[in-house]
């Protein structure tokens, strides 16, 4: 039976990269893995491919009149990855989120999860705004399991609190659940503090902590996840184990939300508690 995952997080966040490399860490772990690439910038998979730009299926149907092939849209990535890309409107027209419904829909259609049967299928979507298609993998169920990733930076735990706010709305009918925040480019203990309180004031949990590091830079300036261009370092390590405790984790519910001003008082007090921290940092170090 296919899983299928989606993996949330605001632009710039580290989503693709990190949704990437646990594409590669699972397909090298035996599993027949798809990635399907919902953003509009189409740029998901390119460390899956090369670092090349595959042709989406907005910008294929659009070409073909309507009729594509199965074999137009979907390619074959690093260690036989089936890389899809959904592509949005051309600039300044249309809903960006178009690109979801249309390619699912065109995916559904020519029975592609049927005839391909992966073991896992994992959605990678923009996460900014749970709205119209960007919503559409948990509104309609289309995946089993829902996560976010999250930096312990503000505006990236606004947008997985907006998520949760949508999953709660959805939930009743029918839509996808919740199954944990992947905590992004973790460098200080203070950060991971955080998203631990985060985790613990929405009723969530943490499914993993990935570190900043310098490999995964190198990797994609190279075309490559860390997992293909430095498979036996620490980072790599670290997509390993968040990969296999996604694919083994069968938790799936409902967070609870914070209100706008119960998410901004605490926001503040975690404003205040590094400021009292940093002074006594400071007051440590006089001489």
């Amino acid at each position: 039976m296919t899983k299928k995952i989606a993996i949330y997080g605001k632009g710039g966040i580290g989503k693709s990269t990190t949704t990437s490399n646990i594409s590669a860490a699972l397909s090298i772990s035996g599993l027949s893995v798809m990635q399907i690439g919902c953003d509009p910038k189409s740029d998901s998979t390119n460390t899956l491919t090369g670092g090349n730009s595959i042709p989406t299926v907005l910008d294929s149907l659009r070409k073909g009149r309507g009729k594509i092939n199965v074999g137009d849209v979907i390619y074959e990535g690093f260690n036989g990855i089936h890389c899809i890309e959904a592509g949005g409107p051309e600039p300044g027209v249309g809903c960006a989120g178009r690109g979801i419904i249309t390619a699912v829909e065109f995916l559904k259609q020519e029975n592609v999860f049927e005839e391909y049967a992966p073991d896992v299928v994992l959605y990678d979507v923009l996460g900014d705004v749970v709205c119209g298609g960007f919503a559409m993998p948990i509104r309609e169920g289309i995946a089993d399991q829902v996560y976010t990733i999250s930096s312990a930076d503000f505006m990236a735990i606004y947008a997985a609190n907006n998520l949760f706010k949508g999953i709660k709305k959805y939930s009743n009918g029918g839509g996808a659940l919740f199954s944990g925040i992947l905590g992004n480019s973790i460098t200080f203990s203070n950060q991971q503090d955080i998203l631990d309180d985060f985790a613990k004031q929405t009723n969530s949990t943490i499914t993993g902590f990935i570190p900043r590091s310098l490999s995964v830079t190198q990797a994609e300036l190279s075309g490559k996840t860390t997992i293909e261009a430095d498979p036996n370092s620490n980072q790599a390590n670290v997509y390993k184990k968040l990969a296999n405790s996604i694919y083994k984790n069968r938790e799936e519910y409902v967070p609870s939300p914070l209100e706008s001003n119960e998410l901004k008082n605490w926001a503040e007090s975690w404003s205040d508690r590094l400021i009292k921290l940093k002074q006594q940092e400071e007051g440590d170090f006089k001489i």
